[in-house]
């Protein structure tokens, strides 16, 4: 029992380091994820990596090319529209399901805005990249449901590797109002309101995003030997049904 218990343990040590590695942005879209380092790395054997790396795959985080090993996903522009609108669905539906804000919610929402608010004075993007994607984990935790948090974290991460593939410039400051905006209503006991406004919130960033463009996956190498960036042809736009 001991030993069962120390494999999972392993296997979600390893699962939430890749993806608290995605929300912090330190992990890109593509990076390969070596079974044998991460062996190393961890003191555990390959077939424990592996196991956690199946369970990240079902999760949406990774998938594995034969023959080539574990990878970071590199969401398309239709993962993308799917991404922004499954958490549209699930973050108004917990905003609207809730009744009140503790003392300890609003502490705590508080003391995060204030994060938001230094890191955006000093510059620190990936500070800020966390923080942004943290803002709403903590809205979902404060509702208590265990399942919604993890639903939401994972959603996250995934959301954070389209913006490091398809956002061209970061609106953090857009984004810090937005979340104080929803804080507000949310201080005011209105979650209708909350819950309108984290959508209008999430639609900001997902029209931020160019979907018309693909990744260059030879993008790291192409900077290494100081060659010019590929010329991008545009590709269709996926069908976005007009928003009533």
């Amino acid at each position: 029992m001991q030993d069962s218990h120390a494999s999972a343990t392993t296997q979600k040590t390893i699962e939430e380091t890749i993806v608290s590695g995605i929300l912090s942005a330190r992990i890109r879209p593509g990076t390969r994820l070596s079974e044998n380092q991460l062996a190393t790395l961890f003191g555990v054997s390959r077939t424990r990596v592996r196991e956690a790396m199946m369970r990240l795959e079902t999760r949406g985080i990774v998938h594995v090319s034969p023959r080539r090993g574990w990878f970071v996903v590199e969401p398309s522009a239709e993962d993308a529209i799917a991404v922004y609108e499954a958490r549209r669905v699930i973050e108004a539906g917990l905003l609207r399901s809730m009744r009140s804000l503790t003392d300890a919610g609003h502490e705590a929402l508080a003391a995060h805005l204030n994060e938001e608010k230094g890191a955006l004075a000093s510059g620190d993007r990936q500070r800020l990249t966390y923080l942004m994607g943290d803002f709403h984990i903590r809205i979902a935790e404060l509702s208590g449901n265990g399942i919604l948090v993890d639903i939401l974290r994972d959603l996250t991460a995934r959301t954070i590797l389209i913006s490091m593939l398809y956002q061209s410039e970061f609106h953090a400051a857009q984004s810090h109002d937005g979340h104080c905006r929803i804080f507000e209503a949310m201080q005011a006991g209105d979650f209708v309101r909350a819950a309108e406004l984290s959508v209008e919130h999430l639609d900001e960033v997902e029209m931020g995003l160019d979907l018309t463009s693909r990744p260059d996956p030879l993008s790291e190498l192409r900077n290494s030997l100081s060659l010019p960036p590929r010329a991008v042809s545009p590709v269709s736009q996926p069908f976005r049904p007009k928003k009533p």
